[in-house]
């Protein structure tokens, strides 16, 4: 299995990747929390944006190559994934809190990406899997009832939003160009918007002011097309498992970032969360231990 330590580079586009994540939550729940924006709206002006600064970037590319842009990249299944991906993201976030969504958001990542890894032929070694083990009792500490437990809804479309993204992270596995597929699954996604724009009518539900556009716009220009592209190259570099586990690192700096910028509590459930979760990135992520050679050479 390949690990993230090949190379400064790697490290540096995961690291990144990251911060985009994290963004998009604390982005996320500035734009809901302060009622600067509806969700529905938010999902449409973040993916709509992230469209066409990817598409734009993919013509310049195109253009400054000399080589007509080839046809459009990603798949159907990868625009589905991504819509499924914001637009619960988007709603489930009416009543999470950034660090605790976050946790939720990636704790179903790291499964759904496992277990595709393993089934698509990935070997699951113990200290993964125990890393993988240690990380989810965070998530079981979170949820465990109490006054700091989330609401089960939003929590559980947090879970299915994290699916999503899994899957979508799966399929990135398979892409030879990063930027163009990023910008096809993109582009395909916008048709999928007209959802979220009837539910808008349909409940007038719809908020929109010019703070919410800012926030929406660094979603989806930022944290979610630059973000995106980048994290594509990155799952080209590293194996699907560890792509799960290094992904857990989001919830505690969103957890973090949560405290100064919003306002939110770090409450001991959090705490010990975030504590087993980089516990069990340490461990996934630790190199396997080289088997010791004879003193005679291993002759």
């Amino acid at each position: 299995m390949k690990t993230p330590a090949c190379g400064a580079g790697v490290w540096l586009a995961v690291s990144l990747s990251l911060l985009a994540f994290a963004g998009n939550s604390l982005l996320c729940r500035l734009a809901l929390m302060q009622g600067a924006m509806d969700a529905h709206s938010f999902t449409v002006l973040r993916l709509l944006s992230g469209a066409v600064l990817l598409w734009l970037l993919v013509q310049r590319r195109s253009a400054a190559s000399g080589v007509p842009a080839p046809r459009l990249g990603g798949s159907g299944w990868g625009a589905l994934a991504l819509f499924s991906y914001a637009y619960l993201f988007s709603v489930a976030y009416l009543q999470l809190e950034a660090g605790a969504g976050a946790l939720l958001l990636f704790a179903a990542v790291q499964v759904s990406m496992f277990v595709g890894g393993w089934l698509r032929g990935e070997p699951l070694h113990r200290r993964v899997l125990g890393g993988m083990l240690l990380a989810f009792a965070g998530l079981l500490a979170l949820l465990l009832p109490g006054s700091e437990t989330p609401p089960l809804g939003s929590a559980l479309l947090m879970l299915a939003s994290g699916v999503a993204w899994g899957l979508y992270s799966l399929l990135g596995k398979r892409s030879r160009d990063p930027l163009q597929d990023t910008a096809g699954n993109f582009v395909r996604s916008v048709p999928l918007l007209l959802l979220p724009l009837l539910v808008v009518v349909l409940t007038g539900e719809l908020r929109l002011t010019l703070l919410g556009t800012v926030y929406a716009l660094a979603s989806g220009l930022l944290a979610s097309g630059a973000g995106y592209a980048l994290w594509y190259w990155v799952l080209r570099q590293i194996g699907a498992q560890q792509a799960a586990t290094v992904q857990l690192a989001v919830p505690l700096i969103a957890a973090l970032a949560a405290v100064p910028l919003l306002g939110e509590p770090l409450g001991w459930r959090l705490l010990l969360a975030a504590a087993l979760i980089v516990g069990g990135i340490s461990l996934a992520l630790r190199p396997a231990t080289a088997p010791r050679r004879s003193a005679d050479g291993g002759r």
